[in-house]
């Protein structure tokens, strides 16, 4: 059905276009040596964050459908809230209901999963993000479920550990292996069941790569994982403590894969007949993994052995791709997105990022649906990322997006476009200090060309970021700040001035932009960021 929107009265929009900036991982911090924003030489967004037109967004926590004001926001729910103008339940929220209520062990797969380990006597593996960062996964719905198998009788489970390292601590990765085997070897204990860790590695390095960047990532998780072809030890704390020592500067998401073994025999490789289930509940670092499993005619690597398991995520990763085919939570329904509206209105737009987040301003911000909305409205353009750690090239790809938008604006036929810049993400997990207070720099200096072209073209510019980063330097995590909502209008004159609300969160920018394009707001959209002077 197409959406239409009603013309805004008393207000005439600028002749020239709209520009959303997302300048990813840029927060609002303590002002203090330890915010890499801050200490940044940033001449254009001191500007802009000083001006009548700005003012802070939540964009942590239950402002972005997130299960409590503690949980840290990313890019995903983010992306969710700006595109859809109304927060949904999200990932970990919409999951831990789920194991609440039970509800996730009474779905056809999970019992299909069970079933086809314990009528052969085969092992049930999980796969996923070791860690309680929230942002991919939570070791606490792990063990919910592991808990649940030993009460259903399944005799043998593996798990293969993905150190985090970046929603979490840097070296956290023995805290959460010393939780993980007192819960096996409690159940070992009580039960005389077979639950071990089996294999490992760094998120970076091992399985959670995207959007198809680097699928050595994901042949190297396979090996581990599947084939027990990796470095061996006797134990995951082993492991992490060999590479510790080895080289006193690594970092969990870093970390070498490793397998676990017993007499030089990997103790948990995935074989025929066994049960697999991804755990993470975010989507972007889990699609390729699960094409692995799931593609009959898979050509990213070589598998060498491809075993006939039931494969499940936690959540479908893809919606229209329908990526895996088998998932355990579906996924929050997203429609009547803000550019399925301007689509009904028939408005010309772009969306561009380098791969880091294309599917950010793509996927995600179109509410978890892959491809256009209106392909003969829309112009979708990705910028390929550098395929190396981001601290030795903390510029990544902006300048070339913005030469990519400065080209775009200046041919005249889009009305709406937006764009992220990675850096101050990328950039910011990396906790290297000097090339964070580098990438900002060269985001601000990229916003201010923009500005530029904007104000040549008599158009609005409306600057903001998804969450927090690079605004606490020495850690790898997003952060919970507020990020800013600045409004650049060479035009303005005072026809509409920031809005007097109680709470102001990323959902609350969708309203804003169709006010600025000179449409009244959708009637269940959160607020608009403005109100017009009568």
């Amino acid at each position: 059905m197409e959406l239409k929107l009603k013309k805004l009265e008393g207000f005439t929009p600028r002749k020239g276009p709209l520009l959303l900036v997302i300048m990813d991982g840029i927060g609002i911090g303590k002002h203090d040596s330890n915010d890499g924003v801050f200490e940044a030489k940033t001449p254009c967004l001191d500007g802009l964050f000083n001006s009548e037109l700005f003012t802070t967004l939540q964009a942590h926590g239950t402002a972005v459908g997130l299960p409590t004001d503690e949980d840290m926001g990313n890019s995903e729910v983010g992306h969710n809230a700006l595109g859809a103008g109304r927060v949904f339940a999200q990932g970990a929220k919409l999951v831990n209901l789920s194991i609440e209520e039970g509800s996730i062990f009474s779905t056809e797969v999970w019992k299909e999963l069970v079933k086809r380990v314990k009528s052969a006597g085969r092992t049930f593996h999980f796969i996923g993000l070791h860690s309680d960062g929230n942002v991919h996964s939570n070791v606490s719905q792990l063990y919910a479920m592991v808990k649940e198998l030993a009460r259903e009788g399944v005799e043998k489970v593996r798990v293969h550990i993905l150190l985090d390292g970046r929603d979490v601590g840097e070296r956290s990765a023995l805290t959460y292996i010393d939780r993980t085997e007192k819960v096996l070897s409690d159940i070992n204990s009580e039960k005389g069941y077979d639950y071990r860790i089996a294999s490992g590695g760094g998120r970076m390095v091992t399985t959670m790569d995207r959007y198809n960047a680097d699928w050595s990532v994901v042949e190297r998780g396979w090996k581990a994982h599947v084939l027990g072809e990796a470095r061996q030890f006797s134990s995951a704390r082993e492991a992490v403590e060999t590479f510790y020592e080895e080289d006193p500067s690594m970092t969990d998401q870093y970390m070498e894969p490793f397998v676990v073994a017993a007499d030089g025999d990997p103790v948990g490789t995935i074989e025929d007949g066994d049960s697999v289930v991804f755990f993470n509940f975010r989507g972007d670092r889990a699609i390729e993994i699960s094409r692995a499993f799931d593609e009959a005619d898979f050509s990213e690597f070589d598998r060498k052995r491809v075993p006939d398991v039931l494969y499940a995520g936690m959540m479908e990763y893809d919606g229209d791709l329908h990526i895996p085919s088998h998932f355990l939570v579906n996924p929050p329904e997203i429609g009547r997105t803000v550019c399925e509206y301007l689509c009904g209105e028939k408005l010309k737009m772009f969306a561009i990022s380098e791969t880091q987040k294309f599917g950010h301003v793509t996927y995600f911000w179109n509410g978890n649906k892959s491809g256009y909305i209106c392909p003969e409205l829309e112009d979708y353009i990705e910028i390929p990322s550098d395929k190396i750690q981001f601290d030795r090239a903390p510029g990544m790809k902006a300048p070339e997006i913005t030469e990519k938008v400065i080209d775009l604006l200046g041919s005249g036929g889009y009305r709406f476009g937006r764009l992220n810049f990675a850096n101050g993400d990328m950039v910011g997990h990396t906790a290297v200090k000097t090339a964070v207070i580098e990438a900002v720099e060269t985001v601000d200096s990229c916003v201010e060309r923009l500005l530029e072209k904007v104000k040549e073209l008599g158009g609005i510019a409306v600057i903001t970021a998804d969450h927090g980063n690079s605004d606490e330097l020495g850690i790898t995590a997003h952060t919970l700040n507020p990020v800013p909502f600045a409004i650049y209008d060479p035009g303005y004159k005072g026809e509409y001035r920031m809005a007097d609300l109680e709470k102001r969160g990323l959902s609350n920018v969708a309203g804003t932009l169709l006010n600025l394009l000179g449409y009244e707001n959708v009637a269940d959209y959160d607020p608009s960021l403005i109100e017009f002077v009568k």
